[in-house]
């Protein structure tokens, strides 16, 4: 077979994967490995980079394996991985303990859904610093500063002084080619990096920013620990640039060539926006919205790039910076130079159903069920649900939920409230805890992300972005109840990628055909273009027409806002009643009578 090939790597929260592509973009070959995650105390999660390579290398060996594909026509390798703090000795580039227990090195990854540092993540964001504007207006407990803070305070003495950090992306790349090299995508969106030239920016990092919030030791020899500075002692580039050429060991541990190019790495979600929104529609009836002029990008600007897993990230692409409350970024360069995205995000959907379903007393039965019917529990409640609507003689499912209002925030708030101590609600509960409560409580479940999801476009779209379409990837995809759901909550078409599960690899490989079109001077052919031609055509789900169900969701949709408000003012009460804060107390608990609607 006729090359070329590329190979993307995508690590997420449970496994690391990887697929083999052709010219076309067509997936040849797919595998994966899973990977340990560690939860030594409630709120704290740790990983292994060890253990993640190793994953990686099984992976890749694999598909290559199954492809029959010479390792000689694969020109190109792309990383993406979650937004994870991987903690490296500056001394041996070996693995450092991120505690509890700070003498087992080889857990040296604080992920991304590790909550153990709410009181520095406080302390960041008292600051008020500038630069917190571009994310957000503040840091999120998810981000790696405030976890950096944690292990300063934290460790034993003398260690934090020869640590280096790393976004797991730019680890991954590291390892892969032994270079320091940092990318946009990691540095800007979760490390406090400014792109000169924004706001005044010199350097991109901020030493005033990391003096004040304690952090002095990352400021130190021109910010070497998190990478250096631009041009100077450091390199950042943006997602699929030619980074440098696969390392001997790293290639032998990989089974490919040496010298194989790499791509700049991303965040995962990011990988999943290269993999999904340039996606061909064929749908006479998709409306598709340009800026006017005859660029064919031009359409990136409108189309939500809604990546779903454990947790959900929404990204945003804009010609200009668009500032949205409690909406991270806006970020520039992080994938095309010069252009910004913006990234909301839902905490919990993928761990949200999960939670719902494995925390019923009728969750086994459920499954035994399924496994009767050789369906998933999913499939099976689906199913169910339809069957429920049936007999209710009602014409949407939605009805079922009527009286029903499930507001899902079990972990925290990523936006647009952007509050990590928000937590879940529930009106409507029976005693009832059968089969078909739990079909409803996984009904109610499935109608919040939906609700949540409206909440975060409206959130852009208010702020000037213009989003008119969901191009959403991940297993979520597959459930024809939750698309469904989504494109009625938000009332725009949802837009669902050839490869459902494997869209985000499939992104990294783009980068890693990116990163092949080098010329001798370093310059690379246009990702977008890459991506125009290696995108399959993607299915369309449209929005409900029945008016019942529309106007009941616009509804639940207040319902909503208003659980959200009323839990945020149940706690202010209480906390001022506690410190003896009467005054605050009084004028909280005088908003209780009124609808926050």
């Amino acid at each position: 077979m006729p090359g070329p090939y590329y190979i993307g790597i995508d690590v997420g929260t449970g496994s690391a994967r990887a697929c083999l592509i052709d010219a076309s973009g067509e997936i040849l070959a797919l595998a994966s490995k899973d990977i340990t995650t560690w939860n030594p105390k409630p709120d704290f999660y740790n990983q292994s980079s060890n253990e993640i390579w190793d994953a990686c290398c099984y992976s890749t060996k694999k598909v290559v394996a199954e492809s029959g594909v010479s390792i000689d026509e694969i020109k190109g390798i792309g990383f993406d991985g979650t937004c994870s703090l991987v903690v490296l000795s500056e001394t041996t580039d070996k693995s450092v303990a991120v505690g509890p227990d700070f003498s087992n090195d080889d857990q040296n990854i604080v992920l991304w859904m590790d909550h153990r540092c709410p009181e520095e993540t406080d302390k960041i964001n008292s600051t008020k610093h500038m630069l917190l504007k571009y994310v957000g207006g503040k840091m999120s407990i998810e981000m790696e500063i405030p976890k950096a803070l944690w292990l300063k305070r934290h460790m034993p003495a003398g260690r934090f002084e020869d640590c280096k950090f790393y976004d797991l992306a730019d680890f991954l790349t590291h390892r892969a080619t032994k270079s320091e090299t940092r990318s946009f995508c990691s540095v800007v969106c979760k490390q406090g990096y400014v792109p000169v030239g924004i706001d005044g920016s010199m350097k991109g990092w901020s030493k005033d920013f990391l003096e004040t919030i304690d952090l002095p030791e990352l400021a130190e020899n021109n910010f070497a620990r998190v990478g250096g500075v631009l041009g100077e002692n450091g390199t950042i580039l943006s997602a699929g640039e030619y980074l440098g050429g696969l390392a001997p060991d790293s290639a032998a541990e990989l089974g490919l060539a040496p010298g194989t190019a790499v791509g700049s790495g991303v965040i995962d979600a990011y990988a999943g926006w290269v993999g999904t929104v340039a996606a061909k529609i064929h749908d006479p009836n998709f409306i598709e919205h340009k800026d006017g002029t005859s660029d064919e990008f031009s359409v990136a600007t409108h189309r939500l790039a809604a990546v779903a897993g454990t947790s959900t990230c929404h990204l945003a692409m804009s010609k200009e910076s668009v500032f949205v409350p409690g909406v991270w970024g806006p970020y520039r360069d992080v994938i095309f130079p010069n252009y910004w995205l913006a990234e909301g995000g839902q905490s919990a959907t993928g761990a949200l159903l999960k939670h719902v379903l494995t925390s019923h007393p009728a969750y086994k039965e459920a499954n035994e069920l399924a496994a009767a019917e050789k369906k998933s529990v999913f499939d099976y409640l689906n199913e169910r649900i339809e069957q429920l609507r049936v007999e209710s003689s009602y014409s949407s499912a939605e009805e079922l939920l009527k009286h029903f209002f499930f507001y899902g925030d079990f972990h925290g708030n990523r936006s647009p409230i952007a509050d990590p101590n928000m937590k879940a609600s529930i009106i409507g509960q029976s005693m009832d805890v059968g089969v078909d409560a739990l079909a409803i409580e996984y009904l109610g479940a499935i109608e919040f992300i939906g609700l949540q999801t409206n909440h975060i476009v409206r959130s852009l779209n208010d702020a000037g972005h213009e989003i008119t379409s969901i191009f959403l990837s991940g297993g979520q995809s597959r459930n024809d109840l939750l698309t469904g759901l989504m494109a009625t909550c938000t009332g725009l078409p949802v837009v669902i990628p050839r490869y459902i599960d494997a869209a985000v690899v499939l992104g990294s490989a783009m980068l890693g055909a990116k990163a092949a079109s080098a010329d001798k001077n370093g310059k690379t052919a246009s990702l977008w273009h890459i991506m125009a031609e290696m995108s399959k055509p993607g299915r369309v789900v449209y929005p409900s027409e029945d008016k019942k169900e529309n106007a009941l969701i616009a509804a639940k949709y207040k319902i909503f806002i208003d659980q959200a408000s009323r839990q945020r003012d149940y706690r202010a009460l209480i906390d001022a009643t506690l410190t003896g804060d009467s005054a605050k107390a009084d004028k909280v608990a005088s908003t209780l009578s009124t609808l926050a609607i």
